[in-house]
């Protein structure tokens, strides 16, 4: 940089090629922003998140955006693939999903934008089983989830918040058919929330939401949707004995409830703007906080599982 500088100060030509080398690097000063008027605490960002998570993440901008006035974050509520789409155009910087970035994506980041994106976990997740009211059945075997999904099952009827390009569906696909294909018995709700009205309907109906939308006991809308719905308990993958459990914090944490997964955020920036400070709020204390809340497992901060005991 000093030599540079020196090229810069002796005369004309060096001044030509030194403000030459800065154009080529993308502006000297803000390391690739290509708007110069955003800082950290200043600016516009469209996000697109997993429409899964669609109750916490608007708790977080909330609290954030009260912190940093002069930020706006526009979050898009998509399927997961979509998601991923909006990522590999230049409108959208961030997205929040279940998944991180396989080496081909990452190779396709770093020959169209010139950047490896940042990626890291934010919390575990669980999908929830939920059942209708007057269902009979509300304990399962994860063979008995399987069966459901696959269409041998013909007592059930599994709905899920799509048939494909949700986080909800690659998550039933990849880790509890194993890469076979849904049945055609699963039927295809646009919503997290439409699910549970299909359940809340439908007596034979066993739906398939993240716990996000069910764990918050201090969320009025949520304490309505458990009035409408029950929630399944699922064979504990490390218990001894016959156990069964459902998606409450210490069993995500322990890995005890069989359907876990993890929530990402992945970051296209490489300057210090608003996404690098959102991802900085999601991974430290408040941030956790409010994930813990939702009844997600933070994924960033220790907390202490100990078993007690309820006199009734």
């Amino acid at each position: 940089m000093r030599v540079a500088f020196r090229h810069i100060f002796s005369n004309g030509k060096g001044l030509l090629i030194g403000i030459t080398a800065c154009l080529f690097l993308g502006g000297c000063g803000n390391n690739g922003n290509k708007n110069p008027q955003e800082s950290p605490t200043s600016g516009t960002l469209n996000i697109s998140v997993d429409e899964s998570f669609r109750h916490v993440i608007d708790s977080q901008i909330q609290v954030f955006e009260s912190s940093f006035p002069n930020v706006k974050i526009i979050p898009h509520y998509k399927a997961e693939a979509e998601c991923f789409r909006d990522l590999a155009t230049d409108s959208t910087r961030m997205v929040i999903v279940t998944r991180g970035l396989s080496r081909d994506e990452e190779k396709f980041y770093v020959d169209s934008f010139h950047l490896t994106p940042t990626v890291g976990p934010l919390a575990y997740d669980a999908i929830a089983v939920i059942v209708n009211n007057t269902s009979k059945d509300s304990i399962f075997e994860i063979k008995d989830i399987h069966a459901m999904l696959d269409g041998s099952d013909k007592v059930h009827q599994p709905v899920m918040d799509g048939i494909s390009a949700t986080s909800t569906v690659r998550y039933a696909i990849d880790s509890v058919l194993k890469g076979q294909p849904l049945g055609k018995n699963v039927v295809a709700a646009r919503s997290s929330e439409e699910v549970i009205n299909y359940v809340a309907s439908n007596p034979r109906a066993v739906g398939f939401i993240g716990v996000s939308w069910i764990g918050d006991q201090d969320d009025p809308k949520q304490v309505s949707f458990l009035k409408k719905v029950n929630i399944a308990s699922l064979r504990c993958v490390s218990c001894l004995g016959e156990t069964y459990v459902k998606p409450y914090q210490a069993n995500i944490a322990l890995r005890r409830y069989p359907l876990v997964r993890s929530l990402y955020y992945i970051l296209k920036e490489n300057y210090s703007g608003v996404g690098n400070n959102f991802v900085n709020f999601l991974q430290f204390e408040r941030g956790q906080l409010i994930f813990s809340r939702a009844y997600l497992w933070p994924s960033k901060m220790s907390f202490q599982v100990r078993d007690t005991q309820i006199n009734n």
